[in-house]
């Protein structure tokens, strides 16, 4: 959990760093300091190209600050990357909807109060949930809670079209089961490691900032994902 809090930092200096625009759309906090779930909406330009290759299994290693006997950890945190879909190119029947209320609670609820603003979505049709409870307005946690639904069920679609299509083949680099590690970060050794292209870069503290360092991994697997596919093409 303390990991995660760093990586979604780490994401959102990201954005910073290249303008775009970051707005989060809940965070479950624990008592220790970091975060157990968190959602944030990025937007901007080329933010989709680059942010799809943080989508997989993130490992760390380290001696961890609640550690009293120095210890080394491992631990993993999984992110995922969603598609925000166009309002015009995207539809969602109001019937296909069951819209419920509640009271926030619960560790990360930030505005605990004593009012139904917590929103929780259900897609009839697919069983897909959606909910948020991080403003104190119910119509803007309403807002919110559709625009993450969106980004599921148009998720969902492009990957059944895109397995229906291709199959087997790998469109992309971070397509890969949860379960397969993406990346490292060993603080012990002072090193980044992605497994997809086997690149490593030392100051794990300088990648976490999100800027330059973050920048330069995102190039490296952009630039691999561009070969690989042109090479699918030559193979067909």
């Amino acid at each position: 959990m303390l990991f995660t809090a760093e990586i979604f930092d780490m994401y959102q200096n990201f954005a910073d760093f290249h303008g775009w625009g970051f707005e989060t759309l809940e965070v479950m906090s624990s008592d220790l300091g970091g975060i157990r779930h968190a959602i944030a909406s990025i937007s901007g330009p080329l933010s989709y190209k680059k942010m799809k290759f943080e989508a997989g299994v993130h490992r760390v290693q380290r001696v961890p600050k609640t550690e009293k006997q120095g210890r080394m950890h491992t631990s993993t945190m999984t992110v995922a990357i969603l598609p925000q879909p166009a309002e015009i190119s995207f539809a969602i029947n109001p019937k296909d909807l069951r819209i419920e209320t509640k009271r926030a609670s619960g560790a990360g609820g930030q505005h605990v109060n004593t009012t139904d603003s917590a929103v929780r979505i259900v897609h009839l049709p697919t069983g897909i949930v959606s909910e948020c409870q991080q403003e104190r307005s119910q119509i803007k946690n309403k807002e919110k809670a559709m625009k993450l639904l969106r980004a599921k069920l148009y998720s969902a679609k492009l990957e059944e079209e895109t397995s229906k299509r291709y199959q087997a083949r790998k469109l992309q680099i971070g397509t890969k089961g949860r379960s397969e590690k993406i990346r490292t970060y060993n603080f012990s050794q002072d090193r980044v490691t992605d497994h997809r292209i086997g690149k490593t870069m030392h100051d794990v503290h300088g990648f976490l900032l999100g800027e330059e360092m973050l920048e330069e991994m995102s190039t490296s697997l952009q630039h691999f994902s561009e070969q690989e596919a042109l090479m699918d093409i030559l193979a067909d």
